[in-house]
């Protein structure tokens, strides 16, 4: 799929605009986000991405469709793994509730430039070196496979080189200054612990990005699709935290079923040479085990006893 500089800087303009219309209209006065308005907001973002994807099969047909739906669908569900760490990362700095939301947003704006880039150099090394499809086919499977046997999930936010580099450039205060991320006391720039919370979400979802990407790339190789479906299912992240940060425990199976998305599309990029499975298939696969993933994480938590009314 070819498309114009023209299609590439509308998009690029529609993110723009509802990035604005996110930060200026829904989050303008800085307060705590009910859960009403995240499932709110949530609902907005996944009608918005799935819209997308209908104007696209009316673009250009089904298939294309079909693989922009794959990789939103395991772009959506990678993040909402991402949401337990976000969780833990945001705790660690106590960062208070009203002000989650700026870190989220701009959080999610690195989010995107990281996934541009990693998109870019991603389609270009497999067009020049096709041999690294094996590659990242067997890192894929490797990572799901870790996924899999680990057990929760192991973050260590005060171990995070990137928040020393940044405490050795400037100055990290223990409080806070409203929603500032620098602040300047007796003439000397200091970082507030949001600033910090920033820096650690950012080198977090570039780990995660190391996954996800050639994880799309399995999928379609077209960075059209592969960028707006990484987009619109990013968009909807902040939300999404906000909506699932408080009952992560309750999708107990959801790691285990992209564990097995992941060793999915590894296996997939291996055995490309041989045989291409038709997207459609991997849309099939990919939904039917997020379907089983959380259809069992919630018929297991219903099979959870009460406890006993005491007097």
């Amino acid at each position: 799929m070819s498309v114009d500089v023209w299609v590439w800087a509308a998009f690029v303009a529609v993110v723009a605009a509802l990035l604005a219309v996110d930060l200026l209209v829904f989050h303008r006065r800085p307060g705590e986000i009910s859960l009403r308005a995240a499932a709110g907001l949530s609902a907005f973002w996944i009608a918005l991405g799935v819209g997308f994807g209908a104007l696209v099969w009316a673009w250009q047909g089904s298939s294309q469709a079909s693989a922009y739906y794959a990789g939103y669908l395991l772009e959506k569900a990678l993040s909402v793994d991402n949401v337990f760490v976000f969780a833990v990362v945001l705790g660690y700095f106590a960062i208070p509730a009203r002000l989650q939301h700026r870190v989220l947003f701009f959080g999610v704006i690195g989010a995107i430039a990281m996934r541009a880039v990693f998109i870019a150099g991603g389609i270009a090394l497999l067009d020049s070196f096709y041999w690294v499809i094996y590659g990242l086919g067997a890192v894929l499977i490797a990572t799901g496979i870790r996924m899999a046997v680990r057990q929760g999930h192991d973050i260590h936010p005060e171990k995070n080189r990137a928040l020393w580099l940044v405490s050795r450039v400037v100055p990290v205060t223990r409080h806070y200054d409203g929603a500032h991320f620098l602040i300047r006391r007796r003439g000397i720039l200091m970082a507030t612990p949001l600033l910090a919370a920033l820096v650690v979400l950012e080198v977090t979802d570039l780990i995660f990005a190391a996954d996800s990407v050639p994880a799309v790339l399995a999928i379609t190789r077209d960075p059209f699709i592969v960028l707006t479906s990484n987009v619109f299912a990013i968009l909807g992240l902040r939300a999404l935290y906000f909506l699932l940060a408080g009952s992560m425990s309750r999708v107990r199976y959801l790691q285990t079923g992209l564990a097995a998305i992941l060793v999915f599309v590894g296996g997939k990029m291996l055995v490309t040479p041989l045989y291409t499975v038709p997207i459609a298939i991997s849309l099939g696969v990919i939904a039917v085990i997020l379907a089983i993933a959380v259809g069992a994480s919630f018929a297991r938590g219903s099979e959870q006893p009460h406890a006993p009314n005491t007097v």
